[in-house]
């Protein structure tokens, strides 16, 4: 078995709460969908001197997307699949891609089944990227700025499995230390910045620092 789906087993249940991720009661509704221009935003990036030889020049580039937040404290793992499927044109119920995914109230196991149900359901061109160790090496993370480049590049938003606290790019704090699930669905400044679609913050979206993101995944993994 992998070292992802040994750790992520533990702790992937979400309950809707401002900044912090705890077991408790479900709730029943969903949040209304919100939906975001299906356009792409893409500018020419000539780079400066002060870049490192062979950096990846793309500037920016958005993905439009269905916003739909989780319903209760276990469904991060479906919403956020959900939401990557959306841009895809295939906005399915969370129920039904929870049953896919397998998940229960101890959540969903790791980022091997949320890239599973994206292939089932988009063709198979999802895979499963981890970064073991407790903080991301420069390599992991040169790795997923290149992974989530390529892949919003192409349509296809990253699905990442977190767990801890970071803090975005306006301060605010996300705190999710029995682990969760976001989606990750446009870049800035060639990967520096990603922009975050997070089913459990009441906000919906946020940027955050590429390094944060990669730290943010540390012991866990993405599909992308």
């Amino acid at each position: 078995m992998s070292l992802i789906a040994k750790k992520s087993r533990l702790s992937v249940a979400c309950l809707l709460v401002a900044g912090g991720c705890v077991v408790g009661p479900a709730t029943t509704a969903h949040a209304a969908p919100a939906v975001t221009d299906p356009v792409t935003s893409v500018r020419a990036d000539k780079g400066d001197k002060n870049d490192k030889p062979g950096r990846d020049k793309r500037a920016e580039r958005m993905l439009g997307i269905e916003y739909e937040a989780q319903p209760n404290f276990y469904y991060c793992g479906p919403a956020a699949t959900r939401i990557a499927l959306s841009a895809q044109g295939k906005a399915l119920p969370q129920d039904e891609v929870a049953k896919m995914l397998g998940t229960t109230e101890a959540g969903t196991d790791s980022a091997l089944d949320t890239t599973r149900v994206l292939n089932e359901l988009t063709g198979g061109t999802y895979r499963t990227t981890e970064i073991p160790g407790p903080v991301a090496k420069p390599e992991e993370v040169d790795r997923l700025r290149k992974d989530v480049l390529d892949s919003v590049d192409e349509g296809r938003p990253v699905v990442a499995n977190i767990k801890g606290t970071a803090v975005d790019t306006d301060g605010a704090p996300h705190s999710y230390e029995g682990g969760h699930y976001l989606t990750l669905v446009g870049y800035r400044d060639g990967g520096d910045l990603i922009r975050i679609a997070d089913p459990a913050a009441p906000q919906g979206e946020y940027w955050m620092t590429l390094e944060k993101v990669a730290n943010w995944i540390a012991e866990r993994g993405y599909s992308s």
